[in-house]
């Protein structure tokens, strides 16, 4: 149903932009039963690095990736060349994900991203100056997870050690470890985190799904999770929760039943995505990540992994129909990031490459 965006550009440079190219190796992906498309816009490479995260900052003016050693590279999105550089050096271990301060943030300063790595540092960055704002120390942990509350007032990480750490964004300080369950419906995680989300509305409620083959609920104001989802086998960022705060995405990395819509209040599975249509012997996609699109309706899914190495775009308008797939890569998808209008899409991953789509709708 969709021609599929190939990518095969060997792009020798951190800053070496390849265009958007119509035909050929870059065709464009489209289904002319959903009405969207995707077109290639830049192919951002530094393969000395894996890039273990990417992602839009809130005016989408520019583009984060954090990479294996250490270093984040952020791109300006409409010329596709690096602006700035941070935390580079040598012997730094992995910088593991990256998250934008909100707008909504009571901080004057803008362009300021948070990191979190497998050596437990938290930092606060801001790009355009490249200092390091502030740094926490968590230790004995390798922190793999981290997201700001919708207002910017708070952030929470995870990691190896299976707790949720919350922090206040003024003060910089711990508010609290979240940390086991109830023992009546869950007892937490018994296995390391690797993707946490705040509910968009409910801003005491987080969500996390790890190794466990868990997702757990939790409540800031208990300390403690207080439900909890058997089955999703979550090994990188691929837990979501929709705009409206009703459906919960999540994918697995395994073979099948990977892409899986759930009720967020009853916890009921709503769908099974299929990832190929149809009887197919292509390989398998097993996700490391996956995410809705921002827009106030969700109407978009993105999601990629390991196995076949693609991206896929699905349209919850249509059937959560697949649009587009972005293949090529040589190694494993592991992040995927829409931008906050929903006209671009960047997925990043084992070869140190950003591949950054036009969504065309």
């Amino acid at each position: 149903s969709c021609c599929r965006a190939a990518f095969d550009t060997g792009a020798s440079t951190m800053a070496e932009a390849v265009p958007a190219l119509e035909g050929g190796a870059a065709e464009k992906a489209t289904s002319l039963k959903t009405g969207k498309k995707v077109s290639p816009k830049f192919i951002l490479s530094d393969a000395s690095s894996e890039a273990f995260c990417v992602r839009f900052s809130p005016d989408d003016q520019y583009l984060v990736a954090s990479c294996g050693n250490g270093s984040m590279r952020v791109y300006n999105t409409s010329t596709g060349k690096q602006a700035f550089l941070l935390n580079a050096g040598t012997d730094k271990l992995p910088t593991t994900q990256v998250r934008w301060r909100p707008h909504q943030s009571l901080s004057k300063t803008k362009n300021v991203l948070i990191s979190v790595s497998a050596e437990g540092l938290v930092q606060h960055w801001h790009i355009t100056s490249g200092k390091c704002l502030h740094e926490i120390q968590e230790p004995e942990n390798q922190l793999y997870c981290i997201d700001y509350v919708a207002d910017g007032s708070q952030f929470a990480t995870s990691g190896k050690d299976r707790t949720v750490k919350v922090y206040d964004e003024a003060t910089k300080r711990l508010c609290g470890t979240l940390q086991g369950g109830d023992s009546i419906s869950t007892p937490g995680h018994s296995n390391r985190v690797f993707s946490l989300r705040y509910h968009p509305q409910q801003k005491n409620v987080i969500v996390t799904g790890g190794w466990d083959n868990t997702v757990q609920f939790w409540d800031v104001r208990k300390g403690h999770a207080v439900r909890s989802i058997f089955g999703p086998h979550i090994c990188g960022d691929a837990v979501d929760i929709s705009s409206d705060g009703n459906v919960l995405l999540t994918g697995s990395w395994r073979i099948e039943k990977q892409l899986q819509l759930w009720d967020f209040r009853s916890e009921k599975l709503l769908e099974n995505i299929p990832w190929r249509s149809g009887v197919s012997l292509s390989e398998p996609c097993m996700i490391y990540a996956a995410q809705f699109s921002k827009g106030p309706r969700s109407d978009m899914i993105v999601a990629g992994g390991s196995g076949a190495n693609e991206a896929k775009l699905f349209d919850r308008s249509q059937s959560n129909m697949a649009f587009g797939t972005i293949m090529g890569m040589s190694r494993a998808c592991y992040s995927v990031d829409f931008s906050t209008n929903g006209d671009m899409v960047a997925v990043s991953g084992g070869d140190g490459t950003v591949r950054v789509m036009n969504i065309h709708s």
